[in-house]
């Protein structure tokens, strides 16, 4: 379809995220210039009125998520508006999608990126977080941008990880509630927290914040998927089956990117969530989800959780008790490579 004046062409329109001002002249300034740049630059054509988003008492702009339709033109307008709004913030994020069909035709993250000492320095630890060695000097940074802007959820966020490399435990749980004291929809900081309460074996809590994860980030983010498999194979394991179900099932039916770390995880998550529908007594379904199991983990062996010999022998108990062909070879071949319970099976009766 051609998109003409009378007949223009709506798409999928996600934003969310919140960028950070403080209180004053940058809040101030910041809603001045959006409203006049989205009456003089767009004639008003953007998805938000100052009203909706500007929160001056706090000093900040918020969008708790918002999912509608609108015109490429509009979704641009907007996107490029708060593009420009940001070099006033000090802190925050803000996620913008634009999808056709379930593809994503375009997406952005804006962020602050001006020459105040707390974007620069956030900036600073948090590309040093990723080059081994460095976790001081970017906590360091990190310190810096919270020590120029108090509430800068994004660089507790960080800072919490890297304290958690470091089993600093304490220290993370003290980052994760202040990024969370200062931006309720973090869905990194509340993910981040699940982990010290796993380290803690506090399974309730960690459940709850792994949920709050799932809650506060949107499906096209790769932190939503990571906390759906960490949540059922906890549930897994607790013996919650049903509700590991859930969340196994979305992510194995689910298609990742091969560069995507949820995408090696698929070949667990199938593996466990066959042996749910063991459970089940869904025997034909699971030897489909063991089947994937298996073509998942020769396509990457490299740490898994789960052996090929474990697989295969789940696989024939499934074919065995779906009342298919090819079950003994399964048994026999994971016998092979070692499983004791498959030669167990394979022993002759006395």
């Amino acid at each position: 379809m051609i998109a003409t004046l009378n007949n223009p062409i709506f798409y999928k329109s996600i934003f969310q995220g919140r960028l950070e001002f403080g209180a004053g002249k940058n809040i101030e300034k910041s809603l001045q210039m959006y409203q006049i740049r989205s009456e003089q630059y767009y004639r008003n054509e953007i998805m938000f009125k100052p009203e909706q988003i500007f929160f001056m008492d706090q000093g900040y702009i918020d969008i708790p998520r918002l999912v509608t339709q609108s015109t490429e033109k509009t979704f641009t307008n907007t996107l490029n508006l708060l593009e420009y709004i940001a070099q006033f913030a000090s802190a925050g994020s803000l996620g913008a999608w634009l999808i056709d069909s379930g593809k994503i035709l375009r997406h952005k993250m804006i962020e602050p990126q001006s020459d105040k000492v707390a974007v620069q320095e956030y900036l600073k630890g948090r590309k040093l977080i990723g080059t081994k060695g460095k976790e001081k000097e970017a906590i360091q940074a990190l310190d810096l941008a919270i020590l120029k802007y108090e509430k800068h959820s994004q660089a507790y966020e960080r800072r919490g990880y890297v304290n958690f490399t470091l089993k600093n435990y304490r220290d993370a749980m003290s980052d994760f509630n202040k990024s969370i004291q200062f931006d309720e929809n973090n869905a990194l900081a509340y993910f981040g927290r699940a982990q010290v309460y796993l380290y803690e074996i506090k399974i309730d809590l960690a459940l709850l914040d792994l949920a709050l994860t799932i809650q506060k980030s949107l499906a096209l983010q790769m932190v939503h998927w990571q906390a759906r498999f960490q949540k059922g194979e906890l549930q897994y394991t607790l013996k919650q089956y049903k509700e590991a179900s859930f969340e196994l099932k979305l992510f194995c039916d689910r298609k990742f990117d091969p560069k995507d770390i949820s995408y090696l995880k698929k070949r667990d998550a199938n593996y466990i969530y066959g042996k749910i529908l063991m459970e089940q007594e869904q025997f034909d379904e699971a030897a489909q989800r063991f089947n994937a199991a298996l073509a998942a983990l020769e396509e990457e062996p490299k740490a898994a959780k789960f052996s090929k010999a474990d697989i295969l022998l789940q696989r024939g108990l499934a074919k065995k008790l779906a009342g298919k062909n090819g079950f003994m070879a399964d048994v026999k071949e994971a016998a092979t490579l070692g499983n004791k319970e498959a030669k167990k099976m394979l022993q002759p009766k006395a």
